[in-house]
């Protein structure tokens, strides 16, 4: 397939908010996708590189190489010299890059060029997430996305689904189930604003303690423990705690769905940067585990016994996990089975209290007659976490791209300093609406100083409100902390920078713990 194809088809994507003209431009794409390219054309429209990073940043990009005069540059073309880019270390990388590079832009149209870019700087933003391509690949093989969607969920690999359905048709799904030992596509939590607000959507439900921990998943046959990531990576060799953990239970043919913690002398959590470090470490595991050692703690049952339970409700889960797991191995909860009842909603909110005052995230609200959707941000799961804000000033702010493009998007965000200055502390361009981008567009263009066609630094007047769920420690940053999880609120043209939230208020917050 020309790499021309699927940079047009990039390009639609990006142009329609329609999620059902999304799915039919990718449909008619991979009816076109030759099998064995179909891993390649899903990576490189989510934004991915199978090679991960390959190490080429702006100053090498904004060389200016002459395009093509006619499409020949092929999708195969393109990972071959990907693969050659992430190879070149070594004396010389740097001069080797550059060549690669050249030659691949030479080879490249003028859209194709503009494709290429975005895809080696990540900002392939165009909405064809794998929730919407799936729904492409069901289309053009003529399957139920339903059965793709359990497909998928069950072998952890849209591509690897995607390649065997278009290849052999919808038989080819049957293949697919869940077997001790492949991992599972782990089911998330949507928000809540509060826990009276959970209580209220899901009916009976469980409330249970929300850990800042490392998601697991852990699976045992016999003697055979395989423990993995949420993005399914295996990670067994670096938590032997929790491998000896799972050995020790009674039952056999389980997997098991928690996360690990690690806590401090006064048995509170460390934080989260702390426990990923930790399970991040490849090196003297043995020593990594006696320095900082960490705990399993397990909130889900997938299977037991050789019985696959995905679609039993919540509660006949929990029991089965009851049944294998001893309590302190479990995550705290309460059982809240009249949300109606003032009483235990008053309970609920205490738990959810005690939850915090114990160094934890939150709560996670679970519906008791849910089956666990393995692979989804399902609704009958939902997170309740604080919400905090702080009033920012812009520094700057880069030009969208696909739908956002010629618009002024992600917003580089800054608090002010003990000298007048401003500190950044991040970049976010979520939270923003239509109305919002282009209002804020027009602000920026106004109080711009500087333009070098990616980025426009800015006069630091303009305040934004932002929620944030914490901070996390970051050697980009002069303040050397980062927001997590920033999301725009709302202008705040009515407030004068003089009047943002200091650093100093920054590090003092609610949410002053440094994950």
């Amino acid at each position: 397939m020309l790499l021309a194809r699927l940079a047009d088809v990039s390009e639609q994507v990006a142009a329609t908010s329609a999620r059902s003209r999304k799915i039919a431009v990718l449909a008619d794409l991979f009816s076109a996708t030759p099998p064995a390219e179909v891993p390649l054309v899903i990576a490189y429209l989510a934004g991915r590189l199978p090679q991960g990073r390959v190490g080429i940043g702006w100053n090498i990009l904004r060389e200016p190489v002459a395009p093509a005069g006619r499409a020949t540059l092929t999708v195969a073309d393109t990972d071959a010299a990907l693969t050659a880019l992430a190879g070149v270390a070594g004396p010389g990388s740097q001069t080797g890059r550059r060549r690669l590079v050249h030659d691949l832009m030479a080879a490249a149209t003028a859209p194709e060029q503009r494709f290429l870019v975005r895809l080696l700087t990540g900002e392939v933003r165009q909405g064809a997430l794998d929730a919407i391509a799936l729904e492409g690949v069901a289309r053009a093989a003529h399957a139920p996305a339903a059965d793709v969607r359990r497909a998928v969920m069950l072998d952890g690999s849209l591509p690897r689904v995607a390649t065997a359905l278009l290849a052999e048709g919808p038989p080819a799904l049957e293949r697919f189930r869940l077997r001790v030992g492949t991992p599972v596509q782990p089911m998330l939590a949507h928000t809540a604003k509060s826990v009276a607000d959970a209580l209220a959507a899901l009916g009976p439900c469980a409330v249970e303690e929300k850990l800042d921990g490392v998601r697991i998943q852990v699976h045992r046959t016999g003697d055979d423990v395989r423990i993995y990531t949420r993005s399914l990576d295996e990670i067994t060799d670096r938590l032997p705690e929790a491998a000896a953990v799972a050995r020790g239970l009674a039952g056999d043919a389980f997997v098991l769905d928690g996360e690990v913690i690690a806590l401090d002398a006064s048995g509170r959590p460390v934080p989260f940067q702390e426990t990923a470090s930790r399970v991040g470490s490849r090196l003297d595991v043995a020593a990594a585990a006696a320095a900082r050692p960490v705990s399993p703690v397990f909130f889900d049952v997938l299977a037991a016994d050789g019985a696959v339970l995905l679609d039993l409700p919540g509660r006949e889960r929990h029991a089965e996990l009851a049944r294998l797991v001893p309590e302190p191995l479990r995550v705290r909860r309460a059982v809240v089975t009249d949300p109606a009842d003032p009483a235990r909603r008053d309970e609920a909110e205490a738990f959810f209290a005690d939850a915090l005052a114990r160094g934890h995230e939150g709560v996670v609200v679970k519906a008791l007659d849910a089956p666990y959707g393995a692979g989804r941000r399902g609704r009958s799961w939902l997170k309740v976490k604080p919400v905090h804000t702080l009033d920012l000033v812009v520094l700057a702010a880069e030009w969208g791209h696909g739908r956002r493009t010629g618009l002024l998007s992600n917003l580089h965000l800054g608090a002010r300093a003990a000298d007048g200055t401003f500190v950044m502390l991040g970049k976010t361009f979520k939270g923003l609406t239509d109305a919002m981008l282009g209002w804020q567009t027009d602000r920026l263009r106004e109080l711009a100083v500087s333009d070098d066609g990616l980025t426009v630094r800015v006069r630091p007047e303009l305040v934004v409100e932002i929620a944030y769920d914490g901070l996390q420690r970051s050697p980009r940053y002069p303040a050397g902390v980062a927001l997590r999880f920033a999301r725009v609120l709302r202008h705040r043209p009515d407030k004068p920078a003089a009047q943002a939230d200091t650093v100093e208020t920054v590090l003092a917050g609610p949410q002053s713990r440094v994950v």
